[in-house]
């Protein structure tokens, strides 16, 4: 009677060791899942910030201008323009 009240307390231990190892297993896989999402979001964040920061620039029609100038090599009717090449 002993032996088996022994046997099934021992068994119940080792099913309780083992949760806490799948247990302790799914939270460290949870952290790094976590520390991973929260370094894309910074990245989300800081792209946010820059498209803000770039809308707000080109809300003013003299920067979209001074852009499309750039950019597309665009000028006004009568304005001659001269691309220097490096």
């Amino acid at each position: 009677m002993r032996i088996a009240i022994v046997i099934i307390l021992s068994m119940i231990l080792m099913a309780g060791i083992a949760q806490f190892c799948f247990v302790y297993i799914e939270q460290k896989s949870l952290k790094e899942h976590s520390a991973s999402i929260k370094n894309h979001l910074d990245s989300l964040s800081s792209e946010n910030d820059k498209l803000k920061a770039e809308i707000e620039y080109f809300s003013y029609p003299e920067n979209l201008e001074k852009e499309l100038r750039q950019r597309f090599n665009y000028k006004r009717i009568g304005e001659k323009m001269m691309i220097i090449v490096q």
